[in-house]
């Protein structure tokens, strides 16, 4: 068994996912402190070699980079496979991933291929008398769970995204790019992808460092119009709670929540928002908080950091005015 660290570089279609930087820069920091390297794990059809340079300039020592038409788009079987045969090989000490839709996937496909244990959603890593602790929130984040996976190895973490700091990219840094075949072939692979459909515009909310919110309080879907409007003002993301969702005012793809996205962002702005427990689990480790809501018993200012009490129709729009002539 190494001191490595593994580490899973996400993209879509040669696009790298920001949660994959994050974790490489975990795995470097990790690994520095082990005494060991870091092996950055890219996958995909084809021309991924300038991600493969990337991934290094982030922090990799080595990538083992596969090109295959069997993974131009991502399925667990064969990325689970390939990853599971590269780590059996190596013996790394830890895997990272973060913690995406993706994420979420193939960290526990690969925790039952490799017959270890994987723990989900760490904001937090620590090495405490030589073992490696993971923090994450639970009980819909009300606490925070110090977790440790014994006598299993590797250790498989999937790392809350923007709960980790993305490092600075080192254009000079040299590394070694190792070319691997896959494991399965199309045949053996019973999933299929038969196409994506996706969202034009926009910011990601995943990748946010703002987000603008709207709940039940909204009143209906022209009433999500304000939080658009100071969305766009602050170059934000737009997100929204369970109910409006599920009244039909705004598509899934904005919910934020326990079953929505989790998010991190550096400002999140809830507007109309009672705050229910099971929206908080998605957005309370938010750096900075802000509630508008005219029930000035809802749950929400509890864990805000700055409130407003009052009409959302008339803060909003005075807001959206005060940041246009202060942004100009």
């Amino acid at each position: 068994m190494s001191n490595d660290i593994f580490v899973w570089v996400e993209h879509f279609k040669g696009q790298p996912a920001g949660a994959s930087w994050e974790a490489v820069g975990t795995a470097r920091r990790l690994a520095d402190k082990l005494g060991g390297q870091v092996t950055a794990c890219v996958f995909g059809a084809q021309g991924l070699e300038p991600l493969a340079q990337q991934a290094i300039s982030y922090g990799a020592d080595t990538v083992l980079l596969c090109e295959d038409a069997t993974l131009a788009d991502f399925r667990v079987e064969p990325y689970a496979a390939l990853m599971a045969r590269a780590v059996r090989e190596a013996q790394p000490a830890v895997v990272v991933i973060g913690s995406t839709f993706r994420g979420r996937e193939l960290g526990p496909a690969l925790a039952v291929e490799l017959d270890t244990g994987c723990i989900a959603d760490c904001t937090a890593l620590e090495f405490e008398d030589g073992q490696l602790v993971a923090r994450r929130p639970v009980y819909a984040g009300k606490l925070l769970s110090n977790c440790v996976i014994p006598e299993r190895r590797p250790q498989i973490l999937t790392t809350r995204v923007r709960a980790f700091p993305k490092p600075e990219p080192d254009a000079g840094r040299q590394g070694q790019v190792n070319k691997v075949a896959p494991v399965l072939a199309e045949a053996d692979i019973r999933t299929k992808v038969t196409g994506f459909q996706e969202t034009v515009g926009g910011v990601s909310l995943a990748d946010a460092g703002i987000i603008v919110s709207g709940g039940r309080g909204v009143g209906g879907p022209e009433g999500f119009a304000p939080v658009r409007e100071l969305a766009q003002t602050l170059k934000a993301a737009v997100g929204a709670s369970r109910a409006a969702v599920d009244a039909g005012w705004i598509p899934y793809e904005y919910q934020v929540g326990q079953t929505g996205k989790t998010v991190g962002p550096d400002l999140y702005i809830a507007i109309g928002i009672s705050g229910a427990i099971q929206h908080q689990a998605g957005m309370r480790t938010s750096k900075v908080i802000v509630a508008i809501n005219k029930d000035p018993e809802a749950p929400i200012f509890k864990l805000a950091q700055y409130g407003i009490v009052g009409d959302l129709f008339k803060v909003v729009p005075a807001l959206v005015a005060a940041f246009k002539a202060k942004l100009g």
